[in-house]
């Protein structure tokens, strides 16, 4: 990309990155497409195989339960019910892949569907079936979807978003960077969850200094 934009380095099955849901929608809302956002998929767990078990329960609901103490963002904590659950998020994050294929903010817009449907809905967003629905809710083509999903392009595209982002040593999820293009270096906006009134501030003082 060249101009001023960000790029955000997620996972849609990442808690708080759903905390941090509000934050891009308020970013979104200040600078429009002056300021194009990039989603980039970070890889949290990608094909898990191991279902959860009691441990791996209780370690997911206290994540879940410190991003509703400090965002306020809903959960459905019946999702901690499922038996046999695998949090494999390789698939959630194809399926944002595959709708960033028609741009930077329909791949947001999916990002947003997915977080909801997984956390405020306790919908399964490792069913392929699911998937294509929000996809097809959001405009996208549900066969096109379905038949993208299952190609290898769209597998190999997804897992060098995760070559990238790892090879730039980001581990942690939400990632913001701004940059200009043109090969100059991006600069951290934040590593880890940070409050609206704290990210947009720093933005427009970034924006004031690009735009001269």
């Amino acid at each position: 990309m060249t101009g001023p934009h960000l790029v955000y380095v997620a996972d849609p099955m990442c808690s708080w990155c759903w905390g941090f849901s509000p934050v891009v929608s308020a970013i979104r809302a200040r600078f429009g497409e002056s300021l194009p956002i990039r989603p980039m998929m970070g890889g949290l767990r990608p094909q898990t195989t191991k279902p959860m078990d009691a441990s791996a329960k209780r370690t997911i609901r206290t994540h879940w339960e410190h991003v509703h103490e400090a965002t306020g963002q809903p959960f459905d904590w019946a999702f901690f019910d499922r038996e046999g659950f695998v949090y494999d998020t390789d698939p959630a994050a194809r399926a944002v892949v595959i709708v960033r294929r028609s741009g930077h903010g329909p791949a947001l817009d999916m990002l947003r569907a997915v977080q909801t449907a997984f956390y405020a809905e306790n919908r399964d967003v490792t069913d392929t079936a699911v998937l294509a629905d929000l996809a097809a809710a959001h405009g996208v083509d549900r066969d096109g979807f379905l038949a993208a999903f299952e190609s290898e392009e769209a597998k190999q595209e997804t897992w060098r978003d995760y070559g990238i982002s790892h090879q730039a040593g980001i581990t942690g999820f939400p990632t913001l960077l701004a940059g200009e293009g043109g090969g100059a270096p991006y600069a951290p906006v934040t590593r880890g969850y940070q409050p609206t009134d704290a990210i947009i501030p720093a933005l427009e003082r970034w924006w004031t200094a690009v735009a001269g």
